[in-house]
């Protein structure tokens, strides 16, 4: 039985990467616990509190040497898998080593670091996909940076901007999120070392420097203190993710919109088979925007769930760190799922330049209206062009005459104004004013660009 979308055979694929599935998988968890047990037991050796022999050893034991089903069965019983997994590992170690298996340490030692080597390899995944994104929206904006399009606001044309200057909102958004990444590397990227109550008091006085000793064995940051209770960093990266899913859902709204039928400027990427439909053979649906914009709808959710954790009694909770492993991995997987679709996307939207000029066209005009008010408005002032303006454009729905002939023949206006109309309605402005800010986040963009994979080890 399945109960989540992202562990699904039927959806799983749909919905995360397989790359990331398998960062999340059991096996990559049961790994991640053993390398930590084995980096403290090199700390604690290194301050000859255990055998200098116990680290090789654990290193010599696999996560497939472990019964996974068996490991289930009992962390049903125990509360944390954790439990039963120092249960397996001590089993299997020399009896003159057993007993000090980890020494000083707790489950959500274990657990949470693991859980933070995880996102580690997981947040690499993340800043390749950001990577391309990025690459691939610059060439987009660089490609059509003076293409004219119909710039629209609540829905209905508002006045010219060229598409590069639209994928070049798109880029500026996932570039400001992709900014954070190293950032949030640097936040999260930290051990887990406190013991029973946080305070190592099992080693003694030598609790600080064996935190240090664990954290650098694992290429981590180390904490203050024991963060068992302070989820803080939890949800700076849950809410990271759920803003970088939102980022792409901008774009994936973006092209479900102008992939239309009425509207048809884009085409996502098309495989044979891909947006079809069982009853419709025609159809082209949009899938990766729609993949996108699931993650970005349940996303948030995640991260209510982590916040909520933050409300952590004492020096150990009751639910809501288990809550935790609900929220952060599927999280990871939706954000894997949606930077795979905005990575195809981002390389290999197709462009309908013609349609972009046909659609400019539709409204008669009326698209320059702002253009024309703005003109007429050094010889009328703003109050009277305005309203000079709207009347034409309610004749020009009336009518269905363009907004300049019917502008021309208001004998209201004055003929001074009459006569400078007609570069009211000429495109160069418009695309050179877009072009110009698409520069500016493209440059950005490649500043950030540079960033993405350079994060601290």
């Amino acid at each position: 039985m399945t109960f989540s979308a992202l562990d699904s055979e039927l959806t799983g694929p749909l919905f995360a990467s397989e790359a990331m599935r398998a960062v999340f998988s059991d096996r990559r968890r049961i790994a991640a616990m053993l390398q930590v047990e084995a980096a403290l037991a090199r700390a604690e050796a290194k301050h000859n509190l255990v055998p200098r022999e116990l680290a090789a050893a654990i290193d010599e034991i696999a996560a497939d040497d472990l019964d996974l089903a068996l490991l289930g069965r009992e962390t049903a019983v125990a509360g944390v898998p954790v439990i039963p997994f120092v249960k397996a590992v001590q089993a299997k170690l020399p009896k003159s080593l057993e007993p000090h298996f980890h020494r000083g340490a707790t489950t959500q030692d274990i657990a949470d670091t693991a859980l933070v080597l995880q996102m580690r390899e997981a947040l690499d995944l993340v800043g390749a996909d950001l990577a391309a994104i990025v690459a691939g929206l610059t060439r987009l904006a660089e490609t059509f940076r003076a293409t004219p399009c119909v710039g629209r606001t609540y829905g209905q044309h508002a006045a010219p901007i060229t598409f590069g200057y639209k994928a070049a909102v798109w880029l500026s958004g996932i570039a400001d999120s992709a900014a954070g990444l190293n950032p949030l590397r640097e936040r999260v990227l930290v051990a887990s070392l406190g013991g029973p109550v946080g305070t190592l008091a099992a080693v003694g006085e030598r609790g600080p420097a064996v935190l240090d000793a664990f954290a650098d064995g694992l290429g981590l940051g180390a904490p203050v203190l024991a963060w068992h209770t302070l989820r803080g960093r939890m949800v700076e990266a849950g809410a990271w993710l759920a803003t970088l899913i939102g980022s792409l859902a901008k774009m994936a709204a973006d092209v479900a919109h102008l992939s239309s039928t009425e509207v048809g400027e884009v085409t996502e990427p098309h495989l044979p088979g891909r947006g079809g439909s069982s009853a419709m053979p025609h159809k082209r649906n949009p899938v990766s925007a729609t993949v996108i914009l699931a993650a970005h709808a349940v996303a948030k959710a995640h991260v209510a769930t982590l916040i909520e954790a933050m409300a952590a009694a004492d020096e150990r909770p009751v639910g809501l760190w288990h809550a935790e492993w609900h929220a952060l991995p599927t999280l990871f997987g939706l954000v894997s799922g949606a930077l795979r679709e905005a990575r195809g996307l981002a390389e290999g939207l197709a462009v309908d330049e013609k349609r972009m000029r046909s659609n400019l066209d539709l409204t008669q005009g009326l698209i320059f209206a702002d253009a024309v008010s703005a003109r007429l408005a050094e010889k009328l002032g703003r109050a009277a062009a305005h309203a000079a303006v709207e009347r034409a454009a309610d004749r020009v729905r009336e009518t269905g005459r363009p907004l300049q002939a019917l502008l021309a023949e208001d004998a209201s206006l004055p003929d001074e104004a009459r006569c400078e109309l007609a570069a009211a309605f000429d495109l160069a402005p418009a695309i050179a004013a877009a072009a110009t800010f698409a520069d500016r986040a493209i440059a950005e963009a490649n500043r950030v660009g540079k960033t993405l994979g350079k994060g601290k080890r």
